[in-house]
């Protein structure tokens, strides 16, 4: 089963953060309205930041340890809190800046992936696209957010990028559902073009290309589109937020759904057909 949630990462992360903080509060043998008045604000407050369901700042995080005679547990609970807060970004603040600067701060998590599984259920994936289709696709998420126009930089970042698919020592497990390729972005040219690179990527030796049917015996329903990263973290890309999953458990279950999507999936002559009859059908 894949997580019931994009950002249940997050929650778990912030649990895991009220309980230690919580664990400190009864090894003090302290009520939360004796932690409240330590800290200055209400016992209402004490039970959000207890239950996670409100993420404390830093400083609500050194208040109570402070509060709790454990000053030397802030600075690990204060990382782990951010790097709670880091997991779930919505887009709109990592594209204020435009769209260039997005595709360039990825490219170091990139360069020291050796095993990338990407699954895609509604676009080409990033790694194989053209510099029409990465036009089309980018100037519509720029007019739909509003984003400022560095699309031309930004495509020009992203074909950058995408030379790692090239490089040695990387292996790439590419999954499609077949409306991708159906899906226009651009004209008719532009899918002709990026169809046909499709038929090209099955040919490099670093990559796995393949196709899930619309006649596939669904066993795994599509989901979100989602990268794995070395099995050890999962970039998944709901409308609203990016979201940058890092608990093994739920790392996992993005590969196991992987590993069903790859049993649906048809490859060689049956998806370069696939690919075939999806650019007939632009004609």
């Amino acid at each position: 089963m894949p997580p019931t949630s994009p950002s249940s990462s997050v929650q778990a992360a912030r649990e895991q953060v009220a309980a230690r903080l919580r664990e400190a509060r009864l090894d003090a043998g302290l009520t939360k309205r004796e932690v409240a008045a330590r800290c200055g604000w209400s016992e209402a407050k004490s039970g959000r930041i207890e239950n996670a369901r409100t993420a404390p700042s830093d400083q609500d995080i050194r208040a109570w340890c402070r509060a709790c005679s454990a000053d030397g547990l802030a600075p690990d609970l204060i990382a782990a809190n951010r790097q709670a807060g880091q997991m779930y970004v919505q887009w709109r603040r990592l594209q204020r800046t435009g769209l260039r600067q997005l595709q360039q701060s990825s490219v170091p998590l990139y360069e020291r992936t050796q095993h990338f599984r990407v699954y895609c259920s509604n676009v080409v994936p990033g790694f194989l696209q053209t510099p029409g289709y990465a036009t089309a696709l980018l100037r519509s998420i720029a007019a739909f957010r509003g984003l400022p126009d560095d699309v031309d930089q930004a495509v020009a970042a992203r074909l950058d990028r995408s030379q790692i698919i090239r490089q040695r020592g990387r292996r790439f497990a590419i999954l499609i559902e077949e409306s991708v390729l159906r899906h226009q972005l651009g004209d008719a040219g532009v899918m002709a073009g990026q169809l046909g690179l499709l038929l090209s990527a099955m040919d490099l030796p670093a990559v796995s290309l393949g196709v899930v049917p619309f006649a596939a015996v669904r066993s795994m329903w599509p989901i979100e589109t989602f990268t794995v990263f070395d099995d050890e973290r999962v970039h998944c890309e709901p409308l609203s937020a990016s979201v940058k999953i890092t608990a093994p458990d739920e790392v996992a279950q993005y590969v196991r759904a992987f590993g069903a999507f790859h049993q649906q999936a048809v490859y060689g002559a049956d998806a370069r057909a696939l690919i075939v009859q999806a650019i007939e059908a632009l004609r």
